[in-house]
């Protein structure tokens, strides 16, 4: 299936002149700087803060091109991956007109950032083993479908989606194809970025916020062909990404063997948690996972969630969500957290009458 990316966008965006910032007609790091109406003395802080940082992240970029393997030019850095979600509606859903297509259970801000840009959502639940039903997902678009979500390994179910199903949706889904991958590092599957070359259809995201444990830095990765990525940069804010962000992150990558070490840690932990998880009568299943988290199924989950509240420990209750019903989905913690979460779920059941 040929793919033409201008037949998705929407038409006053490729016409778009985007703001320029100074950053933009100069891009050295050298002279003195009396463009950007910045404070020239500082800042109040031991650091300073007082230039505006790099709008295109070029020296981050360069570092995580090398351990994504992947080129500068086919990376797009946002506050967060809900950025790069928000600013693909922008790009390419006209709004009242488009539709885009969910797969439930899912991760939320991609309904919560179409309801936003008033965009249509077309949705086809997941198989009762949360896989596509790649069939279906066809039949369900039509012309005006823009983009198609595929959260792998998904949230909230922690498995992987069949590789074979989400090739096939690639050649033959009419717009463009997101690959959410949050929970990549906490795999066995390859990346899709490993597929950019061979998909212009396609995008990939991922985040630093789950096995880099960047959280509170709010930056997310998108990876696609450099057309996709220049559109993001046009319709972008200018300073995006803030330099303490970039900096920090830079410092991170750097450091590498430690992220090595913690996805080791998790992993291991994962399975201590699902080990003494399934040693509990009451449990009734516990979902695979290929993410950083358990789904778990359990009698009346939301009593359970209320009662581990009471022992101060906090975990996401998903039973009224589409195929996880009565299940809560429990983060790996620490050994010693993992250890008073059992503790708690036996006395809590012991307690019951």
């Amino acid at each position: 299936m040929s793919f033409d990316l201008n037949s998705l966008l929407r038409p006053h965006i490729g016409k778009l002149q985007p703001y320029t910032s100074a950053r933009d007609e100069y891009t050295g790091k050298e002279g003195i700087f009396l463009d950007a109406n910045e404070n020239p003395f500082g800042s109040i802080t031991e650091e300073n803060f007082n230039r505006y940082p790099d709008p295109y992240q070029s020296e981050l970029k360069e570092e995580i091109a090398q351990i994504k393997k992947v080129r500068p030019s086919q990376i797009f850095l946002g506050n967060g991956s809900d950025e790069a979600i928000d600013l693909l509606f922008r790009a390419f859903c006209n709004p009242g007109v488009d539709n885009v297509i969910l797969l439930p259970p899912t991760y939320g801000m991609y309904e919560v950032s179409a309801s936003i840009n008033d965009v249509a959502v077309r949705k086809v639940a997941l198989t009762s083993d949360f896989q596509l039903q790649h069939h279906k997902i066809l039949e369900t678009a039509d012309k005006n479908s823009k983009i198609l979500f595929i959260c792998s390994p998904n949230n909230p179910s922690g498995n992987k989606v069949k590789r074979e199903d989400i090739l096939f949706l690639l050649k033959n889904f009419p717009g463009l194809v997101v690959v959410d991958e949050a929970y990549i590092d906490f795999s066995d599957e390859p990346s899709f970025t490993t597929e950019l070359d061979k998909f212009p259809n396609l995008l990939v995201m991922q985040t630093f916020s789950k096995a880099w444990g960047l959280a509170s830095l709010r930056l997310g990765m998108a990876f696609a062909s450099e057309e996709i990525i220049r559109i993001l940069n046009r319709i972008k804010p200018p300073y995006n990404i803030s330099g303490l962000t970039q900096d920090t992150v830079l410092k991170a990558i750097r450091n590498k063997e430690k992220v090595d070490q913690m996805i080791r840690d998790i992993l291991m932990e994962r399975e201590y948690l699902t080990r003494e998880l399934d040693k509990l009568d009451f449990i009734q299943k516990i979902h695979p996972s290929h993410a950083n988290f358990l789904l778990v199924q359990l009698p009346n989950a939301s009593e359970i969630y209320d009662a581990l509240i009471e022992e101060k420990i906090i975990v996401r209750n998903r039973s009224k969500v589409i195929l996880c019903e009565d299940c809560l989905r429990i983060t790996v913690g620490t050994h010693a957290e993992n250890q008073a979460l059992i503790q708690a779920l036996k006395k809590i059941f012991k307690a019951k009458p």
